[in-house]
């Protein structure tokens, strides 16, 4: 067997409703699967989940997500709720990396990285 990458980022959060709602408008769009027990996007091929009644914290799962200008993403997450934890920084090789708090305390880490290729995803 071998592991074929990122899937799924899995966020807990107390207020489902809540939860719809900032992730909403974090990917820019409604979630694809709504249970009262789980919420699923679809982000660029992947999935972010939510799971209901869950305990936020900083120090669980990280996923970082793509983005193709930090610094206009870092500051749209804290326009729509988010606060932050780790401002933008280059990490060396063009990478640049930045992390928020959700409004549940979650870390949700965002990544400028040139070197990306698309197309190994699989």
């Amino acid at each position: 067997m071998t592991i074929l990458g990122l899937r799924t980022a899995i966020y807990p959060v107390p207020d489902l409703a809540a939860g719809k709602l900032f992730y909403s408008a974090v990917l820019g769009t409604a979630p694809y699967f709504d249970e009262p027990y789980y919420v699923g996007f679809r982000v660029g091929g992947f999935e972010l989940g939510l799971l209901p009644d869950e305990k936020p914290g900083v120090d669980g799962t990280q996923a970082i997500w793509g983005t193709a200008d930090i610094d206009a993403e870092y500051a749209r997450l804290l326009s729509i709720g988010a606060t932050p934890l780790v401002p933008v920084n280059d990490v060396g090789g063009g990478i640049r990396v930045a992390d928020v708090l959700d409004p549940f305390g979650n870390r949700f880490s965002i990544i400028e990285n040139p070197h990306f290729d698309p197309a190994a995803v699989r």
